[in-house]
């Protein structure tokens, strides 16, 4: 079962050159005096007893994936269908934030729905964002007057009423159903398997970020990053 909590955290990341300087940036003047000793006082700050559990590979993960979001919003010609639109609810603003970069090619989004269709049946899948941004318009849905859903289409789809399920690769990603922990999927572009288990790690240059929002009862956003920035000193990706 997916957890719910949980934030985007490209903007904060960025903010900081090395995963070193986000550590000294919690570390107070007051805790040096006392632990005389910087490296100490990052060790605590990295194990969480200073307010921080961002391990170094989700950081150097996370700064990559705003930097490609930030190269993919510098060449982005196109018109965005989430410009100008009010946008209300947290699962609107997670999908324009990651709009470009999954336009770009920068990111491959997986998107997982768990909700009711309207019919009232209670229905889940795993959404490929950048597939469907491609062969869809999607200015309704950021305008409000249509809900994204799973379809019969998408990577995963599963009716619990029905208990109709399909699987389908799409244009980044390949469905790897035989493995006995659940879903995998493997992204076309860099080989990289991304892990959709909630008690496993999403996998090298991937992010996992529950999104608590009004629209849906259940949605998590799989972040992989596909392009490395050339100057980055992150370790190979992605997002």
């Amino acid at each position: 079962m997916e957890d719910d909590g949980g934030v985007f955290a490209g903007e904060t990341v960025e903010e900081f050159r090395t995963y070193e300087d986000f550590l000294d940036s919690q570390i107070k003047p007051l805790d040096l005096f006392y632990l005389e000793d910087q490296e100490l006082a990052r060790q605590l700050v990295e194990l969480g007893h200073k307010g921080s559990s961002l391990e170094r590979e989700e950081f150097e993960t996370r700064k990559a994936a705003a930097e490609a979001s930030r190269l993919a919003s510098g060449s982005q010609q196109k018109k965005l269908a989430s410009t100008g639109k009010e946008l209300k609810d947290n699962f609107l603003r997670a999908l324009a934030e990651r709009e470009e970069a999954n336009r770009s090619g920068a990111m491959t989004s997986i998107i997982f729905i768990r909700d009711r269709n309207s019919h009232g049946q209670e229905i889940s899948g795993y959404i490929d964002y950048s597939h469907r941004l491609k062969s869809e318009d999607f200015e309704p849905y950021f305008s409000g007057k249509k809900r994204l859903m799973p379809k019969p289409t998408d990577l995963s789809f599963y009716n619990w009423g029905t208990q109709v399920a399909k699987h389908n690769a799409s244009t980044n990603y390949e469905v790897i159903t035989e493995n006995p922990s659940g879903l995998l999927f493997k992204c076309k572009n860099d080989r990289k398997i991304l892990n959709v288990d909630p008690e496993a790690a999403p996998g090298d240059s991937s992010i996992r970020t529950p999104v608590q929002c009004d629209l849906y009862v259940h949605v998590v956003i799989y972040d992989h990053v596909t392009r490395k920035p050339a100057n980055s000193s992150c370790a190979p990706l992605s997002n």
